[in-house]
């Protein structure tokens, strides 16, 4: 019974690797020194306890997130009985903490993800980034862009284009990662798949530019027509199209708000399964990184979006431990 698990969970955690605090590491994996990193690490983990300008209402709060969401986490284990696989039997995964954030300079705190993004790429891992609100995705891309010979595509779940060049005098917004990453020089617009986009917090401006960068929407409406399954074959095809490898990064709030207790009010959006599905199939096809962000702990005491953003993370790693079997089938 329920009741029987809580005291083998709260040990569980108690014996957990420790990032900081009381904080473990997200799904109890090695504890990451930022300074060497270290060869071997399929994944690596990261935190950007981070929150610019506040774009909406009084939601605030989401710096707080890596925290939670690290809590959640030790929870669960590696293995996901409906695809038979235990992703700890495939992966190696470290948690190198969170990455320095300066409050008082965005500028500085973009700086230093981006060099621990590049660390990590240049170890040849792929990060796995706990947010914090939106802005720092570029900075992720970026690094990745960096380290590699060919251009980028970007699988991006949101409610919203986020698109903005800028709010008010913040130019690093929550708002417009996308505005950012479709001006880096090894992304092309026509290889960011934009997924659950939907609802009246957009703009007929915002869908202009998503329409002359090139971009590829699906609406929540296309979602539901298509199929999640058929949606996301052809976004792999898109993001792949004369690029070396894809990034995902995942707002919140491309989840219902019924099931995203810890994310805005943004309604008729995907449902948890759909996401998962998603993920898994993100990871089989070989993702080159991912983010979770806009989670705001403040709002959920429940937690119920933390842990629906570990679900989301194990069902990605669960994907890449399959795309590892499956190769390591082949070459044996």
């Amino acid at each position: 019974m329920e009741t029987n698990n809580i005291p083998m969970v709260e040990n569980r955690k108690a014996l957990l690797p420790k990032v900081y605090g009381d904080t473990p590491s997200f799904l109890g994996s090695e504890v990451v020194n930022g300074k060497g990193v270290g060869p071997g690490y399929d994944v690596i983990f990261a935190g950007v306890p981070w929150e610019g300008t506040i774009t909406w209402g009084s939601i605030t709060g989401c710096e707080l997130a890596p925290r939670s969401i690290r809590h959640a986490s030790a929870r669960y284990g590696g293995f996901l009985p409906e695809y038979g696989i235990n992703i700890f039997d495939y992966l190696k995964l470290g948690d190198i903490g969170d990455v320095p954030v300066n409050i008082n300079s965005p500028a500085e705190t973009m700086d230093n993800v981006f060099k621990q993004m590049d660390k990590i790429y240049k170890n040849k891992s792929i990060p796995f980034v706990l947010g914090g609100d939106h802005s720092f995705t570029p900075e992720i891309i970026k690094a990745l862009s960096g380290n590699s010979s060919e251009k980028v595509g970007v699988i991006h779940f949101d409610s919203h284009f986020d698109n903005l060049p800028s709010f008010g005098a913040d130019s690093f917004p929550r708002c417009g990662p996308i505005h950012r990453i479709a001006n880096l020089s090894n992304v092309d617009g026509r290889n960011i798949v934009q997924i659950g986009i939907r609802g009246p917090r957009n703009s007929v401006t915002q869908k202009r530019y998503a329409d002359e960068m090139g971009a590829k929407v699906y609406t929540i409406r296309d979602v539901r027509a298509l199929g999640i399954e058929t949606v996301i074959e052809e976004a792999i095809r898109i993001a792949r199209e004369g690029t070396e490898c894809f990034y995902v990064t995942i707002c919140s709030d491309c989840i219902d708000a019924a099931f995203n207790p810890g994310g805005p009010a943004d309604f008729n959006g995907m449902f948890p399964g759909e996401l998962f599905s998603a993920l898994y199939s993100l990871g089989e096809a070989g993702m080159a990184g991912m983010d979770f962000v806009e989670v705001y702990p403040n709002q959920d005491p429940n937690s119920f979006s933390s842990h629906l953003a570990s679900w989301a993370i194990v069902h990605a790693l669960a994907g890449l431990a399959s795309r590892r079997k499956r190769n390591l089938a082949l070459m044996g």
